[in-house]
């Protein structure tokens, strides 16, 4: 590390942090010698005070400026100039991590279908080792949106103290059976293809193409489609919402695989921060960061009123409401509500 100033110049770059030793999980299982993909970005001051944490969505990945890129970077609002941002890619996920096409220890063979399964919970766990392992005792702001806003709540949960700001964007305390729902029709398709069940990394590949299309109808909205899928001409078949269906199916399947798909579906299935902790209310109630709790009006996945409920029961919470025809994407996509929203969340502690 270059000293300059009053500041420690930590350049951006992607690293793996191997974990020695086991993971306990939620199941009872155990995973062994786990490794993380992570990026960091920014300056961190020597008091280590200007943590900001990004926790990615189901298929994202620890390049947060990629997909996040109206929020993140040179002169967004979360500039790497003024904070020390961190990304990780998800356990399971695969982008850099330990996931089903990673080589078991035990066997020396990829793991395929028996990889353990994992929680939101389990998730938070595996990120709090990255955390001591960079030597970053506090987070200023921690921030995720749908799976990723379960484990960053999961997170501030386990941080406590060390916690200053948590930011929970379309998500839940607890998941839905209207969003388990959505998961389970999209393994279906999966485990129809005819391919799955087979050990090979492109198992279940044309299943994960249909699971993706109808993961875009609860990633949006009717009116967002009415207003960029309707077809100007009278036709009977090939009709333009078909072929952009398609379209996303294929394009996710060229960069995603159906294991890790079926992994964090499951995970995101699995969220209740109330499991074993005497309920939803008694366990948000415990939470002592600040919580800013952003729903979308149009989400169709994870309603608006499950993220009020989160404001309601936290310590010290908050709510505020994106307004667009994108639905659930619209924490991805709707960056001036978004970056108005958050000026005033911070500006309250300095009010």
């Amino acid at each position: 590390m270059n000293l300059k100033s009053n500041y420690l110049i930590i350049d951006m770059a992607q690293e793996t942090y191997k974990h020695e030793g086991v993971l306990e999980l939620e199941s009872g299982e155990k995973l062994k010698n786990f490794q993380l993909a992570y990026t960091t970005q920014g300056h961190l001051t020597t008091e280590k005070d200007n943590v900001v944490w990004v926790i990615h969505a189901l298929t994202g990945d620890a390049n947060v400026n990629d997909w996040w890129s109206g929020l993140v970077g040179e002169d967004k609002f979360y500039d790497p100039s003024k904070h020390f941002i961190v990304c990780a890619n998800l356990l399971g996920s695969c982008y850099g991590s330990t996931n089903p096409l990673s080589v078991n220890p035990e066997t020396g063979k990829p793991f395929f279908y028996d990889f353990p399964n994992l929680t939101p919970r389990d998730l938070a766990q595996s990120l709090d080792h990255l955390r001591k392992h960079l030597g970053i005792l506090e987070i200023n702001t921690l921030i995720g949106g749908s799976l990723g806003g379960q484990v960053a709540l999961e997170w501030a949960y386990l941080l406590q103290k060390r916690l200053k700001n948590t930011i929970i964007l379309a998500s839940n305390a607890k998941t839905s059976p209207w969003t388990i729902g959505f998961n389970e029709t999209q393994r279906m398709s999966i485990e129809a293809d005819s391919t799955w069940g087979q050990n090979h990394p492109d198992a279940g590949k044309k299943g994960l193409e249909a699971a993706r299309a109808i993961a875009m109808l609860s990633y949006r909205h009717p009116e967002d489609f009415t207003l960029k899928q309707s077809d100007k001409e009278e036709k009977l078949d090939n009709f333009r919402i078909s072929s952009y269906l398609r379209y996303q199916g294929q394009k996710l399947a060229k960069r995603f695989n159906a294991f890790s798909y079926w992994v964090l579906s499951k995970a995101m299935d699995s969220h209740d921060i109330g499991r074993g902790r005497g309920g939803l209310e008694k366990a948000l109630g415990k939470i002592p960061s600040k919580v800013l709790a952003i729903g979308v009006d149009r989400d169709l996945l994870f309603l608006k009123e499950e993220s009020q409920f989160i404001a309601k029961n936290v310590q010290k919470g908050s709510y505020h409401e994106i307004h667009s025809p994108y639905g659930h994407d619209a924490f991805l996509i709707e960056y001036g509500q978004l970056q108005y929203i958050l000026q005033g969340f911070y500006l309250e502690d300095n009010g």
